[in-house]
């Protein structure tokens, strides 16, 4: 990547694609945030600039720089995803570290962050602007939706199919072949051995839908 890049959120996630993009020597021109108390600001040495509406900064993507939607607020998420193809016709980058695993026949979308020491086995399919948080293991020909969320351990079994706007809790285990429904939730820990609706939240081990 020859253009520097703006991230979209000053918050934890935004440090985490930081690191990121620094560990390919890839330049973050700044930060943009819509929390006035971090303006003027800074994480590790580069500066919050100002909101993530701001014209100023917004008219350089595309020309001059790359963007980055780091925040794990779904919502939040998609309405700058959306901004930003409806304003600067252009799609967020990936930011993957350098110490990911990511098999030759893997496919990866765009706006992905996928975090230090995870891996993606051969013929995993990961679809847009997905966070695979640290040491998170997507086995062989599972597919991922987009806008999912995979917490830091998690495994994510062969042949698995997890729908748009699911969440994965940090270390949950999802045995293959399980089908995972659009915006369900998968408690911390749990061990996912039955297929689970859309919009349904399970925990436990073997998880179990709860209220």
């Amino acid at each position: 990547m020859e253009n520097p890049v703006i991230i979209f959120g000053a918050n934890g996630l935004g440090a985490v694609a930081l690191d990121i993009f620094t560990s390919h020597n890839v330049v973050v021109y700044g930060f943009l945030d819509d929390d006035k108390k971090l303006h003027h600001t800074e994480i590790n040495l580069v500066s919050v600039l100002g909101d993530t509406d701001d014209d100023g900064f917004l008219k350089l993507i595309g020309k001059k720089c790359e963007a980055f939607v780091a925040t794990d607020d779904a919502k939040l998420r998609k309405n700058l995803v959306g901004m930003l193809l409806e304003k600067r016709k252009m799609m967020p980058v990936n930011a993957i570290h350098k110490l990911v695993n990511i098999a030759e026949n893997a496919v990866i979308g765009h706006g992905n962050l996928i975090a230090l020491g995870a891996s993606i086995n051969t013929n995993a399919i990961i679809g847009n602007h997905c966070i695979i948080s640290a040491n998170a293991c997507i086995d062989y020909n599972a597919k991922i939706a987009d806008f999912v969320q995979i917490g830091a351990g998690a495994v994510i079994g062969a042949d698995v199919e997890i729908g748009v706007n699911a969440f994965i809790g940090t270390g949950a285990v999802v045995v293959a072949g399980v089908k995972i429904g659009a915006n369900a939730r998968i408690g911390v820990g749990s061990v996912v051995v039955a297929d689970v609706e859309k919009a349904t939240t399970v925990f436990g081990n073997p998880a179990k839908k709860v209220n």
